[in-house]
């Protein structure tokens, strides 16, 4: 038995890159029986039946670290939040949509501000800071000019990650600035990633470069939040954790209560930008449960 990553799925048949080469596999019966769906990302192993037409049957399902839905993905190490600079504009409401969306699925999150070539007077600098004093890794880059590409290398460099953004905000042109030989089509990730006049069947995993993995599906394929509890929200903003001890009641909602420690830190160590995100994420799920339950 050889041992791979499951990198795309389709028909009945999985293709796994063990390292040394891509095996076609069947998976056995047994997985049927015990209810287990091989997913792309799963760390499997195989049995081979034919060298020389790489092809085998799947044999087991390592244990998964991490499960996503939508995308249909298992083991994902990191979410990246791209967002453009200019062309189009951020906007940040959006962004920590993402950000809340990835930190309840369990990813840890990276923002790339993309484009900078597009802003030479550094315009988007309050927001790189704003992020990464509330603990993101942030990093500007610009395939024009190759800022930031080296940074983009250790951010992926030994992870599947799944790329999540508005469209336009330059994906393809991000992936290609890390291997060219890749030849996406602009404005799409390999041609998937952006629903737009081609459509996704299948999620798979693209090699960057060895060891480093993307997921080429339509990602985040829904931005609501409406699902959320509205006690559970405050878990999603990282900067919020280290002050909801200094709250003086139990189940603080941090918007109306006298002594919340998160006010508290209103324009100091927690953004106010990010705090008004906050309370109308909550008004939006509140006002959804009221609809939903009177």
């Amino acid at each position: 038995m050889i041992k791979g990553v499951i990198i795309k799925g389709i028909g009945g048949f999985y293709y796994v890159d063990t390292g040394c080469g891509v095996y076609e596999c069947r998976a056995r019966g047994v997985f049927r029986k015990r209810k287990i769906t091989p997913l792309v990302g799963d760390y499997a192993g195989i049995d081979v039946t034919d060298e020389n037409k790489k092809k085998g049957f799947l044999k087991e399902i390592l244990p998964r670290k991490s499960f996503l839905i939508r995308p249909k993905v298992a083991n994902v190490d990191l979410a990246v939040i791209v967002f453009a600079v200019k062309n189009p504009q951020p906007d940040t409401n959006l962004m920590d949509r993402f950000i809340v969306l990835a930190a309840e699925r369990g990813l840890e999150t990276a923002i790339v501000l993309n484009k900078t070539d597009l802003d030479p007077d550094g315009g988007y600098i309050p927001m790189k800071e704003m992020y990464e004093k509330a603990g993101f890794d942030v990093v500007c880059h610009s395939a024009e000019t190759g800022e930031g590409t080296e940074e983009l290398k250790k951010l992926f460099a030994d992870k599947v990650s799944v790329l999540a953004g508005p469209s336009g905000v330059g994906k393809s042109s991000l992936i290609m600035s890390l291997n060219p030989e890749m030849n996406l089509e602009t404005g799409e990730l390999s041609a998937k990633i952006e629903r737009g006049r081609h459509t996704t069947r299948h999620t798979q995993l693209m090699e960057i470069f060895p060891g480093a993995f993307v997921v080429d599906s339509p990602g985040f394929s829904s931005l609501s939040i409406l699902h959320i509890p509205p006690e559970e929200l405050e878990k999603y903003f990282r900067e919020f954790q280290p002050f909801l001890k200094n709250c003086r009641f139990n189940g603080c909602s941090h918007v109306n209560e006298e002594e919340c420690g998160i006010r508290e830190e209103l324009g100091k160590a927690i953004s106010e930008e990010r705090y008004s995100h906050y309370v109308k994420f909550l008004e939006e799920i509140r006002e959804e449960r009221k609809y939903r339950y009177d």
